[in-house]
C-alpha cells in the first residue's frame, strides 16, 4: 500500500461517519428544544410530567415524542402516544398527534373527558400545541384534523349563551369521525366540516333523555370566538339529522342559515323536517295524550307523521347611499295540512352614515331601520287542515259540525263589524276555507309611506291598521 492513501472502505466508513456526526448535530438540539417547550408547556401547573423518549431522524425533518404523560395534583390528565413534529421545527410543515386523551381536574364530582385518535395541524404558528385547546394561545394554523374525537362529561352540565335561558344536560357524550377546520386564527376559523357525528344525554331541557346522529355539520366564516355573546358564523349547514328523545322523535334532511348578506342575499331553508307525533304522543303524560292527539289528527290526518318544509329567502338592493330595497321571500309547508307564503317589498332607510354592505354584513335585527311604504302579499293554502278543524273543534265544544259552522259565521261577521269590512272579508274567507268552499285566502298590504313614529303608532293601534295599510282580502 502505498504512503498517504487509506483502503476505499476505511475511506468510505470515515466519509459516513462524519456525514453522521454533521446530522447528529441539529438532532439532538431539535430534541432537545422540544423536550424544553414540552416542559415549558406545563411548568405554571402543579404535577408531574412525563416522557419515555425524544428522538429526531437521522437526516432530520422529524422530531418527536414518545408516551408523553401530564398528571395534575389535582387529577387532571394529558396523555399521548406520540408527538411529532415534521420540517423544520421552527417553522413546522405539520404537527401530528396520536393517541391523545385529556382528562380534566375534577370539580363538585365532575369530571371531563377529550380523547382523540389523530390529530394534524399543518403550517402550525408553533411546534408545540397548549394542553388548554390547540385554538388557546393564540395559535395559527393553516389546517387542522382531528379522528375519532370523542368528548364526554360526567354529572351535570350547564349550557346556553349570554342572552339565553340556562339549559342543563346530564352526562353528555359527543363523538365526531372527522373534523376538517381552514384557516385558524385566535379570533376566526375559515371553514370547519364535521363528518359521522353523535351525541347523546340526561335529562335535557324538555325534551329529557335522548341521542343524536348527525351525517355532515358545515360552518363557514366563523367571527368573535372569544365572545361568546357576539360568536358568530357567515353560514351553516347541517344534513342527516336524526334525534330519539323520550319527548321528541325527528329526522331533518337539510338545514341551512347564510346570515351574512353583504352580497345582497341570505336566508335560511329547511328540507325535509319529519316529526313523529304518534310516537311522542305515547311517551308524553296520559293526563296530555287525548289533546295531543286531537291536534295531531288535525295536523296530520290521522298518520301521526308530520313533514314540514320551509324556506325564507332575504335580499337588498341598494337604491341610494342611504336607502336600500328590501326583498323578502317566505316558504312553509305542511305536508297534508296548510302552506303558507309571504312575499315583501319594501324601500327602507339605513341609520345614518351605514353603508349597506357593511350594515347587512352584520345585521342582527332591523330595530334601527326606518321602512318607507312597500308591499307585503301573504297567501294561506288549505291542503287538508282546515277541512278537518270544524268536526274536531266542534266535538271539543260537544256541538254538531253544522251547529259549528254557523257559530264561526256569525262571530266572523261580529268580529268584522268592529275590525271593519277587510277584517270581516279575512274572517268569512277562514269560514269558506273550512267550508270547502276556498283554497287559498289571500291578504294585500300597501304599507305607509312615513317615519318610525307612525309605524310605531300602527302597531299600537291596530283598529287602524286596514285603513292605514291598504289592506285587501280575497279568496280563491
Amino acid at each position: 500500500m502505498e504512503r498517504g492513501f487509506m483502503p476505499r472502505k476505511r475511506a468510505r466508513a470515515v466519509v459516513l461517519g462524519a456525514l453522521l456526526l454533521a446530522c447528529a448535530g441539529p438532532a439532538l438540539a431539535d430534541a432537545e428544544k422540544l423536550e424544553a417547550d414540552l416542559r415549558a408547556l406545563f411548568a405554571d401547573q402543579p404535577g408531574e410530567l412525563t416522557i419515555g423518549d425524544i428522538s429526531e431522524s437521522m437526516l432530520g425533518g422529524e422530531t418527536r415524542a414518545e408516551d408523553l404523560e401530564y398528571v395534575s395534583d389535582r387529577g387532571g390528565r394529558v396523555h399521548v402516544d406520540r408527538y411529532v413534529v415534521e420540517g423544520d421545527y421552527d417553522d413546522p410543515d405539520r404537527v401530528v398527534l396520536e393517541g391523545l386523551s385529556v382528562t380534566e381536574e375534577k370539580e363538585d364530582g365532575q369530571a371531563g373527558t377529550i380523547t382523540a385518535r389523530r390529530l394534524v395541524v399543518v403550517e402550525p404558528s408553533r411546534p408545540v400545541l397548549s394542553p388548554r385547546g390547540v385554538l388557546a394561545d393564540g395559535l395559527e394554523a393553516a389546517e387542522l384534523t382531528a379522528e375519532g374525537l370523542v368528548i364526554e362529561r360526567s354529572g351535570r352540565t350547564v349550557l346556553g349563551t349570554a342572552g339565553e335561558r340556562a339549559r342543563s344536560v346530564t352526562n353528555p357524550r359527543l363523538t365526531v369521525e372527522r373534523l376538517h377546520a381552514r384557516d385558524l386564527a385566535p379570533d376566526t376559523i375559515g371553514s370547519l366540516e364535521a363528518t359521522d357525528i353523535a351525541g347523546s344525554g340526561e335529562s335535557f331541557g324538555e325534551i329529557g333523555d335522548g341521542k343524536f346522529t348527525l351525517g355532515v355539520l358545515n360552518i363557514e366564516g366563523l367571527h368573535d370566538l372569544k365572545s361568546q355573546a357576539e360568536a358568530r358564523a357567515d353560514r351553516m349547514e347541517l344534513k342527516n339529522l336524526n334525534i330519539e328523545a323520550q319527548r321528541l322523535a325527528a329526522t331533518l334532511d337539510r338545514l341551512l342559515v347564510e346570515s351574512d348578506m353583504s352580497d345582497g342575499a341570505g336566508g335560511l331553508w329547511l328540507e325535509s323536517l319529519d316529526l313523529d307525533l304518534a310516537r311522542m304522543i305515547e311517551l308524553a303524560p296520559a293526563e296530555k295524550r287525548t289533546r295531543l292527539r286531537m291536534m295531531s289528527n288535525v295536523l296530520t290526518g290521522g298518520s301521526g307523521q308530520l313533514s314540514l318544509d320551509a324556506a325564507f329567502d332575504g335580499q337588498w338592493e341598494a337604491l341610494d347611499d342611504t336607502r336600500a330595497m328590501l326583498l323578502g321571500k317566505s316558504r312553509v309547508t305542511a305536508d297534508d295540512a296548510f302552506r303558507w307564503t309571504f312575499d315583501s317589498e319594501t324601500p327602507a332607510r339605513l341609520p345614518e352614515g351605514a353603508d349597506p354592505a357593511s350594515y347587512f354584513a352584520e345585521v342582527d335585527g332591523l330595530d334601527d331601520v326606518t321602512l318607507l311604504g312597500g308591499e307585503v302579499e301573504t297567501t294561506l293554502t288549505d291542503l287538508g287542515l282546515f277541512g278537518r278543524l270544524p268536526a274536531v273543534i266542534a266535538t271539543s265544544q260537544s256541538m254538531s259540525e253544522d251547529e259549528f259552522m254557523a257559530q264561526a259565521r256569525t262571530q266572523a261577521k261580529g268580529l268584522g263589524s268592529l275590525f271593519g269590512p277587510e277584517f270581516a272579508t279575512l274572517l268569512g274567507g277562514l269560514v269558506d276555507m273550512m267550508e270547502g268552499k276556498a283554497s287559498e285566502l289571500v291578504v294585500h298590504f300597501t304599507l305607509p309611506e312615513g317615519d318610525e313614529q307612525e309605524l310605531d303608532a300602527l302597531a299600537d293601534d291596530p283598529l287602524v291598521l286596514p285603513s292605514k295599510l291598504s289592506m285587501q282580502v280575497h279568496t280563491r
